[in-house]
């Protein structure tokens, strides 16, 4: 059982080793947050409208680029038993400071982009209802409805979120299968082709830098798998093995999706419906091979795809508010824990009270809920994450070079972090440099969201040498509380 005391010697129990989560349990949570139907039908069309016919193959080479950094990610996560992810990797590596920041900065990332989720939640509903049934709801209501349900799950027992995300994520796959099968048995208007994957397409189109930013956001949220430690049983073997299922399961997922779509529209015409119609394509394609009773149960499940990923985000940012909370970063009252769901209680009403906040502000001012509220929410999030995977990076080299007691190989310990460190520093330019694709905004918009991400690292450092200075003790104890 998995016991840490604070500094009142009150008991932090969230779950025993029997009753935690196994690596499936916790790779449903980091995929169900990533969205697989989201991204597909919303992302994935972006992609190629903007990078042309080269998307399949960007997913797949933002998925290797993901799994090298895995690699080093889930050797720390044997090593450094601190349920922080970011914050204690980083903090263990290149100092107590800097995990602070880190820990700012994700904590931040992640509870924006719950608020967010709910913001598309109710866009895509209320449109839905009104397609689907002619009725007119306002969005407001079914955020509400959504809020209601994640705050219900996130504070009970984390084994109930599972199984709820278990059936979201399956369903979503299954939708995506039910097209692709009658895609790949009738080949298309012009049958299969290599040619997506080809490095001339990926790497040689006018748009590959925006193409880039979109692919690599789509992976966001797998590195949670290491927040989720503490509820997990024999966490030194269900971390690493949940990280690289979803990483693997995301990167073969979506470059295979993305090739169907090329399958069922031809390589000659494939970007021109993208372009066309970026929203519908996904939808366009289910209509033509598989029926219109097939679309329908699509555009039901990118809802609740959308709803599972305000949970999963919910649960994670919630975990990061209590693990700081421990460790004495935040207020003390954020590590209370409810002792028949041992669930992190206070954290979990925290970031449910915010978010209410949020959605009924976002609805007083009259923001648009997926123009506004979603995008404004999730793009600095995304870039946020992959940010804090490069410094990640940098950190398990710098971990690995001069921890000489590591018994893990060079490719372990150098060149797959090296690898990760360099793709994950262009992807965080190429999204930076076409920051406006993600937000949807432009000028000087773009340059207050972008100016938050260093606001709030820093932040996050000042905090912590506030604690060096006024309680040394607890300063040095950082990135060092043990959880298994």
């Amino acid at each position: 059982m998995a016991t840490i005391k604070n500094n009142q010697s009150t008991d932090f129990v969230l779950t025993s080793s029997d009753e935690g989560m196994g690596p499936l349990e916790l790779a449903f949570f980091v995929v169900a947050a990533a969205g697989p139907l989201l991204v597909v039908a919303g992302f994935a069309p972006l992609a190629f409208m903007i990078g042309g016919i080269g998307a399949p193959g960007a997913q797949l080479f933002a998925g290797l680029v993901l799994l090298l950094f895995a690699v080093g990610f889930t050797r720390m996560a044997m090593r450094v038993h601190n349920r922080g992810a970011f914050y204690a990797y980083i903090g263990k590596s290149l100092g107590k400071v800097m995990g602070g920041g880190a820990a700012a900065l994700a904590t931040a990332a992640y509870c924006v982009i719950t608020f967010g989720q709910l913001g598309a939640f109710g866009a895509f509903a209320s449109g839905s209802m009104s397609r689907l049934a002619g009725i007119e709801i306002d969005w407001v209501w079914f955020s509400l409805g959504a809020w209601a349900l994640v705050a219900f799950l996130g504070y009970q027992q984390i084994s109930l979120s599972a199984k709820v995300l278990g059936v979201a994520l399956i369903s979503e796959v299954l939708i995506l299968v039910v097209l692709a099968v009658p895609v790949l048995l009738s080949g298309g208007p012009e049958g299969f082709t290599a040619e997506p994957i080809l490095p001339t397409s990926i790497f040689g189109g006018l748009g590959t830098g925006a193409m880039f930013a979109i692919v690599f956001g789509a992976f966001i949220g797998f590195e949670s798998t290491a927040v989720y430690a503490e509820e997990a049983r024999n966490p030194g073997k269900t971390v690493p093995q949940a990280t690289f299922m979803a990483v693997g399961f995301l990167t073969v997922f979506y470059g295979f999706m993305a090739w169907v779509a090329v399958v069922a529209f031809g390589e000659s015409q494939v970007v021109a419906v993208a372009t066309e119609s970026p929203t519908e394509m996904f939808f366009i394609a289910t209509e033509r091979y598989v029926g219109h009773g097939a679309t329908v149960v699509m555009e039901i499940l990118l809802i609740t795809s959308t709803f599972a990923s305000s949970l999963a985000f919910h649960n994670t940012g919630s975990r990061y508010l209590f693990t700081l909370s421990r460790e004495g970063l935040l207020p003390a009252f954020l590590g209370r824990i409810n002792q028949v769901n041992r669930s992190p209680q206070a954290a979990c009403l925290t970031v449910s009270a915010i978010a209410l906040v949020v959605v009924l502000v976002s609805r007083l001012v009259g923001l648009d809920p997926y123009l506004e509220l979603f995008l404004i929410a999730v793009a600095p999030s995304i870039l946020a994450i992959i940010v804090l995977q490069l410094i990640c990076s940098v950190a398990i080299l710098v971990y690995f070079r001069t921890d000489r007691t590591s018994d893990n190989g060079v490719f372990v310990t150098t060149i797959a972090p090296v690898l990760s460190m360099v793709g994950l520093a262009v992807a965080t330019w190429l999204i930076t440099v076409n920051f406006s694709l993600l937000s949807g905004r432009e000028g000087v918009a773009n340059v207050v969201i972008l100016s938050s991400l260093p606001i709030v690292f820093l932040i996050g450092m000042a905090r912590t040498i506030a604690l060096r200075r006024t309680d040394p003790e607890r300063y040095g104890r950082l990135t060092e509380t043990k959880i298994w």
